[in-house]
């Protein structure tokens, strides 16, 4: 049966200075565990610690550019591009640049505090 979503909630974002998300569908809004889905709006600045997910992420941005590090290398991923990032991979997200960024994030399991182990300050 299909499943209307009026509205996403607001989650609080870590990183400053703060960005928005806008949750659709996860353990949050739509009480899903199997998926999260997203709209991300960082501003121009904006960073957040380094973190060692237990999940999978496929980031598609909209607007602006998103920094990606992981281990392997810097990834500078511009409107109309995506990018995955996978469960148990070091991974850190910005936006530097002078547009900040708009994206939606699709994380498979769902994103949860306890499962997105970032690193300590």
């Amino acid at each position: 049966m299909a499943r209307l979503i009026p509205a996403p909630t607001r989650i609080h974002a870590h990183g400053e200075p703060p960005k928005v998300i806008e949750e659709f569908f996860g353990r949050v809004n739509s009480g899903t565990s199997a998926v999260s889905i997203a709209r991300m709006v960082s501003p121009s600045g904006w960073a957040e610690p380094g973190q060692t997910p237990e999940f999978d992420e496929y980031t598609v941005v909209m607007r602006g550019t998103l920094q990606v590090e992981t281990r392997e290398g810097v990834h500078q991923v511009s409107a109309g591009q995506a990018i995955q990032t996978n469960r148990g991979e070091w991974v850190r997200y910005s936006s530097p640049g002078p547009e900040g960024a708009e994206y939606i994030a699709v994380c498979l399991d769902a994103f949860s505090p306890e499962t997105v182990h970032r690193d300590e300050a």
